[in-house]
């Protein structure tokens, strides 16, 4: 596979995480980049293979080696099938609805690459978690440059501009991996984001938080794609048959930047409350002090919540919290009792009560996970 992305060189480390638990392996990795064509060198003696398989070519090469193989890609190609772990593009896909649909959004649209069936996998299930909600979605779509999963250098910007200026705002887009071609474009139409235009990527990389617009993304779970790869060729070596010849690996979560930073709710009141949640996370929140923040009874706040989020001020306020300790298990080395009190939970017992029942586990076993790509 190529070295050149950060999805790649995540999977890769994966597969190092994997050898650090099992046995070691002698790893042949050469730098490559997205756009070349990818085969193993003639003479080279190995027992098996983890590779992003991107073209037929590819596969029956690979598969006149008459070794174990284990695709991570995600792609469809004609040609020898092996098995596969790859990111589950379903669940991506409703988890971006859902984050959209929590800030009150209603107008919908993806923006995606033409020829890719994956990426078309993704649009269609996004399509239908929107539809699902009670709204509809827009499409735009451009050729992707040479079969990489970027669009063509070549994309006009002003047709673009004229797409998104057309639909109805403020408006929540979905892309693949478009999003500095649709800030380009938002700045030629003079479209604010996130005021106007709310962005998700759903490929995070370097790039969406270089953006001079940082842009919100989903994090796929590369490193786990990566364990589970390697895990699943070392049955294969071993002579045993895998259980199903296709894995599918949830994302980790959506990583929230500048291109989404707002909140499409009609209620101002709500839209008090929820900025006072976020705000103040990292400390324990009571409903009542929200009501007041929001100048509004509690039982009125309460009715409006289920109303307009489908879930009450208590249930995100857990949420808000559990997000900012899964941030901080997996990003720094403080002790469980720190990040307990540095997420709102107020003490270690409560949060690992909330992870039971959240998450099924403990905060221990994500971190524990996390670090070899597992969660």
């Amino acid at each position: 596979m190529d070295t050149s992305t950060d999805w790649s060189r995540r999977i890769i480390s994966g597969i190092i995480n994997y050898l650090k638990v099992n046995d070691p392996w002698h790893l042949f990795i050469e730098p490559h980049g997205v756009g070349e064509h990818l085969e193993l060198q003639k003479g080279w003696q190995g027992d098996g293979v983890i590779s992003r398989i991107t073209s037929e070519k590819m596969a029956t090469s690979l598969n006149a080696r008459n070794i174990p193989v284990v695709n991570v890609s995600g792609m469809k190609v004609a040609g020898p099938q092996f098995p596969q772990v790859t990111s589950d593009m379903a669940i991506a896909a409703r988890m971006a609805a859902d984050y959209f649909l929590e800030r009150g959004f209603k107008h919908f649209a993806y923006f995606s690459l033409q020829g890719l069936e994956y990426v078309a996998r993704q649009r269609d299930a996004f399509d239908a978690a929107v539809r699902q909600a009670g709204h509809k979605c827009h499409f735009h779509s451009v050729k992707a440059h040479l079969g990489a999963q970027v669009p063509d250098w070549n994309i006009r910007v002003e047709s673009l501009a004229s797409w998104l200026s057309s639909l109805p705002k403020p408006l929540a887009v979905f892309t693949w991996s478009g999003g500095r071609e649709l800030i380009h474009a938002c700045q030629f139409a003079e479209l604010r984001i996130p005021e106007e235009i709310a962005l998700l990527s759903g490929t995070d990389d370097l790039l969406c938080e270089a953006s001079h617009i940082p842009i919100s993304a989903i994090r796929a779970s590369s490193e786990r794609i990566g364990f589970e790869a390697a895990a699943m060729l070392d049955e294969l070596m071993r002579g045993k048959t895998v259980k199903a010849p296709t894995k599918l690996i949830p994302p980790m979560r959506v990583i929230s930047r500048q291109s989404t930073e707002i909140f499409s709710i009609q209620d101002s009141a709500i839209v008090k409350a929820l900025r006072f949640i976020h705000a103040n996370a990292q400390r324990p929140i009571h409903v009542d002090e929200v009501a007041a923040c929001a100048s509004i009874h509690r039982r009125m706040l309460e009715r409006r919540f289920k109303d307009i989020l489908g879930r009450s001020p208590a249930e995100h306020i857990r949420r808000a919290h559990i997000e900012i300790a899964k941030k901080l298990l997996v990003d720094t080395n403080q002790s469980v009792a720190d990040i307990a009190e540095k997420s709102g939970f107020g003490s270690a017992e409560y949060m690992a009560s909330l992870f039971h029942d959240e998450l099924g586990t403990t905060p221990l076993r994500y971190r524990r996970e996390a670090a070899l790509g597992l969660s």
